[in-house]
């Protein structure tokens, strides 16, 4: 067996150099992967915008500042700002940015962050988001929230006032291009977005379908399913509540692998003997969707013991969707004045039948 050739001084520096830098690399990854960045920024100044948070994803505010906090795929807590496209990354990167720090310096500031104990009990965990979704909730998060839209108030006549409303507030955005957008979620938070225009209906690229919801309120007690968001902003329009306790849902479409069991999350959050009308498409799909729900109500009630009650209501005219029952009725009628004066609607009038009523108990 011979020596080990003999290292220069230089080779040995070298060497040195490397170790050094190797360990430098493992410290940033512990900073980036270890130190939650949403009580790190709170300690700077920032405040937690719950409106605004869902699961996966915290928004937190400081003046004139918006930033988005989730966690990549590789486990770093990463951020994105909301008003300026080139402000995001990980801690290292929010810490530069708003103290003009050099990468030393950030070491020096981050390392007693490492190991610290009593985070605040609130931060619900953040699993690890895929490059797609965080590409969906980034351009997301930048479009507008509007109270009203031209193209949802004229071409699907839904009045002006609807989005205001504190049921459907923030559920409706809008993009650069003037295109209404309706949020879906899934599970783990924001997963794609319907997109919406005069003779154009499109999907988030790399997001995936989930649920689009209205707000909800502790008293509700009905769950109205629709195809569409704007189908089921029409069925609010047509069938108005007085005691407002009903909250609403809609699938974009045809059901994916993945929404059946979102669909049964959401009746499960329902009280006892509450109601879930399957108010869809007087069409095939339709028709589909509606076995969807009444499974999916079927496995929940098999499940927890509940009494729920199931409801089928569709539009009486084969082939028509509750926007289009919504444009019938808010259209001029020569013979009956301004449509205004004729937008009440009974719940089961001429317009809509209950075509099915189940009671399920276990």
């Amino acid at each position: 067996m011979t020596d080990p050739p003999y290292l220069g001084e230089q080779e040995w520096a070298i060497g040195k150099e490397r170790g050094a830098g190797m360990n430098q690399d493992t410290e940033l990854d512990t900073f980036k992967r270890e130190i939650d960045l949403r009580p790190f920024a709170i300690s700077l100044g920032y405040a937690i915008d719950r409106r605004e948070s869902w699961r996966g994803s915290t928004v937190l505010r400081n003046g004139g500042d918006k930033i988005v906090v989730k966690r990549n795929g590789n486990g770093h807590f990463v951020f994105f700002s909301v008003r300026d496209d080139s402000d995001h990354g990980t801690i290292i990167d929010f810490l530069q940015r708003r103290r003009n720090l050099s990468l030393g310096a950030v070491r020096q500031f981050l390392r007693p962050w490492i190991g610290r104990l009593g985070m605040p009990p609130w931060f619900a965990k953040l699993e690890p988001t895929s490059p797609d979704r965080m590409r969906v909730e980034s351009e997301y998060r930048r479009m507008s929230n509007v109270l009203r839209h031209p193209y949802l108030e004229h071409a699907r006549r839904l009045p002006a006032g609807l989005l205001s409303s504190p049921r459907f507030a923030g559920r409706v955005r809008m993009d650069r291009r003037g295109n209404a957008v309706f949020p879906h979620f899934d599970c783990a938070g924001l997963c794609g977005y319907e997109i919406k225009n005069q003779g154009f209906t499109g999907f988030a690229a790399g997001g995936t379908k989930g649920l689009w919801f209205s707000h909800t309120g502790p008293s509700d007690r009905r769950l109205v399913l629709a195809e569409s968001a704007i189908d089921a902003l029409s069925h609010a329009v047509l069938f108005p509540e007085v005691e407002d306790r009903t909250r609403y849902a809609s699938l974009g479409g045809k059901p994916n692998a993945e929404q059946p069991g979102l669909i049964q999350s959401t009746i499960a959050k329902l009280p006892e003997r509450a109601e879930i009308v399957a108010a869809f498409d007087a069409d095939e799909v339709g028709r589909i969707l509606v076995n969807v729900v009444r499974s999916a109500v079927a496995s929940v009630v098999g499940k927890t013991g509940k009494q729920l009650i199931f409801l089928v209501h569709l539009p009486s005219q084969d082939g028509e969707d509750w926007n289009q029952v919504l444009q019938r009725a808010a259209a001029p009628d020569p013979g009956k004045g301004p449509a205004k004066h004729r937008m009440a609607i009974a719940r089961h009038g001429a317009s809509g039948q209950t075509s099915d009523q189940t009671r399920m108990a276990k």
